[in-house]
């Protein structure tokens, strides 16, 4: 599989998997399932695999070690710190927590669940603006020092929150939702980090599924599904961001791409330190998903693209979720 540089020296697959759908309750069914699926991916090539303390919390990190633990030398892993989780029971009693005593202690957690000596990539879930992102910086980079953690990344963080953090320790990564519906880093994040030399790892690059081009108004989601919550994915605001989909189908129909290899060509296209960070449950998505590797949009395409200047209807998350972004 194709290599790419992030920031500090950090060079992984060109696309990532995301684990936050599998393993967050400890009776999944599949979890067997899912633990063969990331296995596959590294014989596919792919060796950069993200986790996170909070999914489930816990439960998640443990597959995520289980399933890697044969293959430690060949992959990396990220994972996340930041939200307060009690260090004893688990319980998520909302809200973020920074505070170094707490981010030693996450860590701690975290290299337990994954069987391993060190994090790869250790991300602040989300900025906590009653700690100093000095003091956050600092503590991440005594943990590096002391050789539990190698790279340090950022989520969701404003361009002043990553000023701040990289003058005490150079950030790697920043991972931020970015998408052919959500282009709001193209006006601050994505030029600071470019001056900065720091990679971006968009999550949901696919638009929670809208961009595969297999949801439409008509589309009915189980009760249980997130996606309910999504001003996005309202039925007013799905039929009017349909426009999005007919524009990268009909491109993908000319290049014998579906729209989900579309989405994904068009984020690397973008900037040669943009690592896409997908999900998917099926070993048949994960497989159409790679295959966006061997698309090049051609200059056409990313003008058509560009020209359509198609507007999104409905926030990315439910308004709560938005205040805790962009700090």
């Amino acid at each position: 599989m194709q290599k790419r540089q992030l920031g500090q020296g950090l060079e992984v697959s060109a696309l990532s998997l995301g684990a936050m759908g599998y393993g967050r309750a400890r009776d999944l069914p599949d979890r067997a399932d899912m633990i063969t699926l990331m296995r596959k991916a590294v014989e596919r090539g792919m060796d950069f695999f993200d986790t996170a303390e909070v999914y489930g919390p816990w439960t998640n990190e443990q597959m995520v070690g289980e399933a890697l633990a044969p293959v430690r030398d060949k992959v990396k892993i990220a994972t996340k710190f930041g939200w307060d989780i009690d260090q004893q029971t688990g319980e998520h009693r909302g809200g973020v927590n920074s505070k170094p005593a707490q981010i030693r202690s996450s860590v701690e957690g975290s290299l337990k669940r994954l069987r391993t000596d060190y994090i790869d990539l250790c991300y602040q879930h989300r900025v906590d603006p009653e700690v100093p992102m000095e003091d956050v910086a600092g503590t991440v980079k005594d943990l590096i020092a002391e050789g539990k953690v190698r790279w340090f990344g950022l989520s969701e963080a404003g361009a002043g929150s990553i000023r701040r953090a990289h003058a005490v320790q150079p950030i790697a990564a920043l991972q931020s939702e970015y998408s052919l519906w959500t282009r709001e880093p193209e006006a601050e994040i994505i030029p600071t980090l470019e001056e900065l030399g720091i990679g971006l790892v968009p999550f949901s690059p696919l638009g929670k599924g809208f961009l595969t081009g297999k949801i439409d108004v008509g589309t009915q989601l189980d009760a249980s599904d997130m996606r309910n919550s999504v001003p996005r994915f309202a039925p007013e605001a799905r039929e009017a961001n349909q426009r999005l989909i007919d524009l990268i189908r009909r491109i993908g129909e000319n290049q014998g791409a579906t729209p989900a290899q579309v989405a994904l060509g068009w984020l690397l296209a973008q900037k040669p330190w943009i690592v896409p960070l997908f999900g998917t449950r099926k070993l048949e998505r994960f497989e159409e998903n790679i295959c966006a590797l061997n698309l090049v949009l051609s200059k056409d395409d990313l003008t058509e693209i560009a020209a359509a200047n198609i507007e999104i209807r409905g926030d990315r998350y439910p308004e709560e979720h938005m205040r805790r972004v962009g700090l």
